[in-house]
């Protein structure tokens, strides 16, 4: 995914009023940032909410993977537009502008997180990664498919890697999972999916 900054200002409030149902943009520190994403991109999102759905009918849990939502942090004017979200059905009713918007506020209404890394990677691993935890996101992953993240993320020499990061005591746990690695989930501890097949998606 291609991201760039447009130069104008903005509340929260005024970008899910303006920008929340168009699925290019998404706002951090009040700063319009415009998402281009790749078909390679899409590609991958997609295969990891096909693999999510079925453990999610699997679990019998109730979970679902909304076609689109912002997460907005309250207090900030930051509103996220994660590629792939997993949210607890059962906590709806406390969040205050889910009957009028497909708009998130607490942390305990999302199970799992998921960033396809893109041009921009180090919100993916840094920013985002900082934000959800004080949000209190049990799990994130950053899918790395294109290995083009931090040495310091993802090790040397540079490989595709996905990052599974684990909230434990308000900090996110990091592990990374390459090649072969099979994928390592609290939220789905059944998953049978390796890091090389979600990377295969992008072929």
């Amino acid at each position: 995914m291609i991201l760039q900054s447009i130069s104008q200002s903005l509340t929260a409030d005024e970008f899910i009023l303006r920008y929340g149902d168009i699925d290019r943009y998404e706002l951090i520190d009040g700063e319009l940032i415009e998402m281009e994403p790749t078909g390679v991109h899409e590609q991958v999102a997609a295969f990891i909410g096909r693999k999510l759905n079925v453990e999610i009918d699997h679990q019998d849990v109730p979970y679902f993977i909304p076609h689109r939502c912002l997460i907005k942090l309250l207090g900030t004017e930051t509103a996220f537009r994660p590629d792939l979200l997993v949210l607890d059905q059962t906590q709806l009713a406390n969040e205050p502008l889910w009957q009028q918007e497909p708009v998130i506020t607490f942390g305990s209404s999302i199970k799992l997180v998921v960033e396809v890394v893109s041009t921009n990677w180090q919100n993916d691993y840094a920013r985002k990664a900082e934000d959800y935890a004080i949000l209190g996101i049990p799990e994130y992953w950053i899918v790395d498919y294109l290995g083009i993240g931090g040495r310091e993320y993802i090790g040397k020499p540079k490989q595709p890697t996905i990052t599974i990061c684990m909230l434990v005591d308000d900090e996110y746990q990091k592990r990374k999972f390459q090649r072969s690695d099979r994928l390592i989930s609290s939220v789905f501890p059944q998953l049978q999916l390796t890091a090389n097949q979600v990377f295969s998606a992008a072929c």
